[in-house]
């Protein structure tokens, strides 16, 4: 046995070591580790917070946060979108600039970007289509169904935002964040406010995540290299978060709740924005750090492997926590999977799912990783090596979700 898990460590250190070795010198690996760390982020997150309680044969949503407010704080570790929207218009617009430089028209430069964020989609849409219409036919609650089908594609409104602002991205490559910002402002003192009509915050949903991207095309620029941008963001982003939540109302929670009045989420209020800001500012400042972990061949083999299959990761983890809740059902009802999330005894038990969670997600992502790249008709040589070396070239969307 020791025989065999030295010979283990030993072949996961030589696969790391042609990764490393094989990875472009030049390349900012701090990037892609911002990346992976926010799409597990999003992933921890939905599993933590998102609860499928049975009441008789009916499934409906449920969060810990509805019974125990005080777990706020998980909401602020885990609602890292904003990252994800920095390191998107980072790349995206370093990816334009190069592209340019070269001559590729804006056409030719979208669609490649496009293609490899929505081709994935497809089998997401397929595999639903067919399980919803199943459930129904069988004699499925709607409501259950309707829960299920809602959760797992709840993922797409991301990849529509993301989508627009990437297609935006010659228009947005020098605008100032405070622009997109003020609208955010504004469209709240209009709705909290001013009685306006709560449709209204529907354009922060565009004006929202403008902030974090036009703050990725700042670093681009430059902008945004002393440390003193960071601190900036991240002591202002804190405390304008911090007086938003305690003097004006706004939750405390950075996700949505089910049953709440207000959600910080859906769409995006001034509190999501500002805390947005200060996650910016607290991933500039660990830039460096990054840059001296990721020499270290394991730690960049891992965040290499999360980046390449980042969309597989995103768009199936709450199919794989809903697939584990249907399952499980065939047991009764189980603690921390169908129980209503009201005490610390159901969190102990949802931390204990969580592995059952990864090894259904890691069966998904084996069945499904080929959508996200295609096969690799050249045997012999690592697809993750060949992905990174192509990725310098033709700068692909890496960025991803929630």
């Amino acid at each position: 046995m020791r025989r065999a898990w030295a010979g283990a460590r030993q072949g996961i250190r030589h696969g790391a070591d042609r990764v490393d070795a094989a990875s472009p010198p030049g390349r900012d690996r701090a990037v892609d580790a911002l990346r992976a760390f926010a799409i597990l982020g999003v992933v921890m997150g939905h599993w933590l917070v998102t609860a499928l309680v049975a009441d008789g044969g009916t499934l409906h949503t449920a969060s810990p946060l509805q019974h125990m407010p005080w777990l706020a704080p998980i909401s602020w570790a885990f609602q890292t979108l904003a990252v994800f929207f920095l390191v998107g218009g980072h790349v995206a617009t370093r990816s334009y600039a190069s592209a340019g430089a070269k001559g590729t028209p804006y056409r030719v430069w979208l669609t490649a970007r496009l293609s490899r964020l929505f081709k994935p989609v497809a089998a997401v849409l397929a595999l639903w289509t067919i399980t919803t219409t199943a459930l129904l036919l069988t004699g499925t609650e709607f409501e259950t169904v309707r829960t299920l089908a809602k959760l797992a594609l709840s993922p797409l409104w991301f990849l529509v935002v993301f989508a627009a602002l990437t297609a935006a991205t010659p228009l947005v490559t020098r605008l100032n964040p405070l622009w997109p910002l003020a609208v955010v402002l504004h469209v709240d003192l209009l709705r909290f406010g001013l009685g306006a009509p709560q449709s209204l915050g529907w354009l922060n949903l565009a004006a929202g995540w403008l902030v974090p991207y036009t703050l990725g095309a700042a670093w681009t620029r430059g902008e945004l290299e002393r440390r003193r941008s960071g601190w900036i963001l991240l002591i202002g982003g804190t405390a304008t978060t911090a007086g938003l939540v305690a003097w004006a109302g706004y939750p405390a929670s950075m996700v949505g709740v089910p049953g709440a009045s207000v959600s910080n989420l859906n769409p995006p209020t001034l509190a999501a924005v500002t805390f947005g800001l200060a996650q910016c500012g607290l991933a500039l400042l660990l830039r460096d750090r990054l840059r001296r972990t990721m020499r270290r061949p394991l730690a960049w083999a891992a965040v290499a492997f999360v980046n390449l299959s980042a969309m597989t990761i995103f768009l199936w983890h709450q199919t794989a926590l809903m697939a584990t809740t249907a399952t499980g059902l065939l047991a009764g009802h189980l603690p921390g999977l169908h129980t209503v999330p009201d005490g610390l005894v159901w969190v102990a038990y949802r931390l204990a799912w969580l592995p059952v969670f990864a090894l259904v997600l890691a069966v998904c992502w084996a069945a499904f990783r080929s959508y996200e790249h295609g096969r690799t008709g050249r045997p012999g040589g690592s697809r993750i090596v060949r992905a990174h070396r192509s990725a310098d070239r033709a700068a692909p969307v890496r960025a991803r979700r929630v």
